[in-house]
């Protein structure tokens, strides 16, 4: 990402995810349960103007430039301090976060984490009560399962940034070369991408009908979901690991499915820009939030226009470039069990929070306020995110794109929202259950292995 002239500033980005063990969240409730004793709190740090300066971490690059550009200009306009915007890679980002939120220097003043992680540093004390905003930044207006995974004890603490569902993208020719239909139903879907997979129109060494890497586990949880199952059950106070349910298992058969005949994808691979190989020509179907229409870029759409040019002619060109990359390939939410019905994806997205070290703690509410303002909600919107507050969803459109977004955001799905769930993402154990079904591994083995590891993780 580019910088903004000193105020915009971007981490490099660490490609290997650091492994967390199971008592991860035990050592990082130990590091932060001092935060709301000792941090700053709802009247520390403050005021406004001058020559202040906070910091907000945003998590990969979901948030376009021209919306980090937006907040930068409105805080330094209603404030009179400086915005200083730090990219994180979402690769890492527990453990990062575990060190930087515990810690008065090194902590930002405001936060994105991902919806799947607010539970664990929610209840781990590591943001600030922002109880005062709820109301004023949307109330129940806001975005309920993310409202409820960054609450703790009745105490809202995180809420929702943007929502994300997962849509299917898919190259017009590559359906027309193999006499494939749009599908209806999953069962179609996997047809589909059987039909596509053995057909490979176009040509390309190693091609995939749908690209589906082998530790993909957040498109491939649809297929549990779909079917009835779940990742974990809370039974009582402790939580158990489902990836042994019937359901769960009837899920997990099509999924070895679509590893073994649809894809040739990298078993070691993640869900990470999967429009990469879809734009190299690699895949005729990928699955990602509607927000990757702007990722989509095919060579023979390509202008070669500089990413520095800002010219008229550059944004004439650009704009004909993605209408070129639109016509070509088309959108359609993952079908469901029954035609007409979209399946249960995850529901992607992420959370917002005031960290409790923060010493800026006035400002970061001044912040949130803009972020939950109407202009930076539509704008939201209109680059295909899902607003943190669903009154301004309409702003989405009506296009294709925006049908899909809302069609599979009628069913998805979050993570389960346990206490700990953190520290099953950062101990990879669904990337690793995932792989082993892509190699062939038997999968009520594996996964009663994997329910065990979740089972340790959670309790």
């Amino acid at each position: 990402m580019a910088a903004l002239s000193g105020t915009v500033r971007a981490t490099g980005r660490n490609p290997n995810m650091t492994r967390v063990g199971k008592g991860g969240v035990a050592v990082m409730a130990a590091a932060l349960m001092a935060v709301t004793a000792c941090g700053g709190g709802a009247d520390s740090g403050g005021g406004s103007g001058g020559d202040e300066e906070i910091r907000l971490w945003l998590n990969g690059t979901d948030t376009p430039q021209e919306l980090r550009d937006h907040l930068v200009a409105a805080f330094e306009e209603e404030t009179g301090a400086t915005l200083v915007i730090e990219e994180q890679d979402w690769n890492g980002l527990v453990p990062r976060l575990q060190t930087a939120l515990a810690s008065e220097d090194q902590t930002p003043d405001v936060v994105e984490i991902g919806n799947t992680q607010s539970p664990t540093f929610t209840y781990a004390g590591a943001f600030t009560d922002i109880g005062d905003l709820y109301e004023e930044v949307g109330g129940d207006k806001l975005l309920p399962g993310f409202v409820e995974a960054g609450t703790a004890e009745d105490t809202v603490y995180a809420i929702p940034y943007y929502s994300g569902a997962r849509a299917v993208f898919y190259r017009k020719d590559h359906f027309a070369a193999a006499n494939v239909a749009v599908p209806t139903t999953l069962a179609e879907f996997a047809d589909a991408a059987v039909a596509l997979q053995q057909a490979d129109p176009a040509g390309t060494p190693n091609f995939s009908g749908f690209w589906f890497p082998g530790q993909d586990w957040y498109n491939g949880i649809a297929w549990i979901y779909s079917a009835g199952g779940d990742l974990a059950v809370q039974e009582g106070d402790q939580w158990k690991g489902a990836l042994s349910s019937p359901e769960s298992q009837a899920g997990l058969a099509q999924v070895q499915q679509l590893f073994s005949t649809a894809t040739a994808a990298p078993r070691d691979a993640d869900s990470n820009e999967p429009w990469i190989p879809f734009n190299n020509g690699e895949a005729a179907m990928f699955s990602a939030p509607t927000w990757a229409r702007f990722s989509i870029d095919l060579p023979e759409c390509n202008k070669g226009v500089d990413p520095e040019d800002e010219s008229a002619e550059a944004e004439a060109l650009l704009a004909e470039q993605q209408a070129c990359n639109e016509e070509k390939t088309g959108v359609f939410p993952l079908p469901g069990t029954t035609s007409g019905e979209a399946a249960s994806v995850f529901a992607g997205g992420s959370n917002i929070a005031i960290p409790a070290k923060s010493g800026n703690q006035e400002l970061a509410r001044e912040l949130m306020r803009i972020i939950f303002g109407e202009e930076y909600q539509t704008m939201l919107a209109e680059n295909g995110l899902i607003p943190g507050n669903s009154d301004y969803a309409d702003a989405l459109g009506d296009d294709a794109y925006a049908q899909a977004a809302l069609a599979a955001a009628v069913d998805a799905k979050l993570t389960p929202a346990a206490e700990k769930w953190a520290d099953v993402e950062g101990a990879r154990i669904l990337e690793d259950f995932f792989q082993e079904i892509a190699g062939g591994a038997d999968p009520a083995e594996a996964a009663a292995k994997a329910d065990q590891l979740i089972s340790d993780t959670l309790n």
